[in-house]
């Protein structure tokens, strides 16, 4: 079913200029798309900054990357938003910029794949770090696609971030919420200690997803099964620099608090983002 392409335009502007004033992007970076049918993409130009945008300066493109409508020329990443669209076809929008943090790990080859904080396990799962390759051309992509099955946030190595979503603020929203967690997990890790849920409240999470039409599979990792070794492996991969534990293996705190009812209140919390 065709969307309509003017609502998708505005879409497209007013993300862009979010990304923008967030400082997820610089200059002419980043790149916004929006499957407009089965036989055409609209995407952003490229050469121009996702914080002046213009509807009009849209282009639409076929299945090849022909353009169809607009003056200019389409996104250099073109073809990996096509590839994606063809791959999945419950993916209506993709999303790809330079998030401060998040790249920062993308570039110190550090995946954001632990289970840490509930509304990202509810959203995203984990956040696989997908292998470096050249922007613009076909290696770009074929990383990516071994994880495009199973998830909907990826960290690009050396590069920056790509989301999919159901459509253009869905797919804004999912960038939104990696930056975050990405900044979270940087200041823990700053702080010298992530505490990791343990496998029964990352489970009960895991299990909200589907009931809240989650369509991605991706799950993160637990430490309680492998020990606070393991764990420190997926951190900073220096103990001496920080640890990273079980939240089970924390000393208890006395709490009255039942953790289904944290579960519920969590996942209302985070239907905004998820539609």
């Amino acid at each position: 079913m065709a969307q309509n392409i003017y609502s998708l335009r505005r879409d497209i502007v007013q993300v862009g200029r979010r990304i923008y004033d967030k400082g997820f992007v610089a200059s002419n970076d980043g790149n916004i798309s929006a499957r407009l049918d089965d036989e055409r993409v609209i995407i952003t130009p490229t050469g121009v900054s996702k914080g002046f945008m213009k509807p009009e300066d849209m282009v639409i493109v076929d299945m090849a990357g022909k353009v169809l409508n607009g003056d200019r020329r389409p996104s250099s990443e073109v073809f990996m938003h096509l590839r994606v669209y063809k791959d999945r076809p419950d993916v209506n929008s993709v999303c790809h910029s330079h998030p401060p943090y998040a790249t920062g790990f993308a570039v110190a080859g550090i995946a954001l794949d632990q289970c840490v904080l509930p509304e990202v396990i509810i959203v995203l799962g984990d956040v696989p770090l997908v292998e470096y390759g050249t922007p613009g051309t076909e290696e770009f992509y074929k990383p990516v696609r071994k994880y495009l099955k199973d998830h909907d946030a990826f960290l690009l190595a050396n590069h920056g971030t790509l989301t999919v979503g159901k459509d253009v603020f869905n797919a804004w929203y999912k960038t939104e919420t990696l930056e975050h967690f990405a900044k979270i997990a940087f200041i823990a890790r700053q702080l010298g200690q992530v505490n990791v849920l343990g496998k029964k409240d990352a489970q009960t999470l895991f299990d909200a997803r589907t009931r809240y039409g989650v369509q991605s599979t991706a799950v993160c990792k637990t430490c309680e099964d492998d020990g606070v070794d393991a764990c420190v492996a997926h951190g900073t991969g220096d103990p001496a620099q920080a640890s990273v534990k079980s939240v089970n293996s924390v000393p208890a705190q006395t709490t009255d608090v039942d953790q289904d009812e944290i579960a519920k209140i969590v996942t209302e919390a985070v239907l905004k983002q998820i539609g």
